[in-house]
């Protein structure tokens, strides 16, 4: 695996952080609200982000092994 593939799942896993705390964000505000169907859609939507975001660290600390022989 290339170094520049290995980038590419840190920044993918960068920006699923960060759409994840987006979602926190809103569903505090909608929690905060009363409104608890929208805070447990942004809740879950925060999760699924926070899933990705995991895989992608995964992925990258994996090929980074791999491409450096920590096996």
């Amino acid at each position: 695996m290339s170094k520049d593939k290995i980038v590419e799942h840190h920044n993918t896993a960068a920006e699923h952080h960060e759409y994840a705390a987006k979602h926190h964000r809103e569903a505090a505000k909608h929690h905060e609200a009363g409104d608890h169907e929208k805070a447990a859609h942004h809740a879950h939507s925060a999760h699924g982000h926070a899933s990705h975001a995991e895989h992608h660290h995964v992925e990258a600390s994996r090929h980074h092994a791999e491409h450096h022989g920590e096996h």
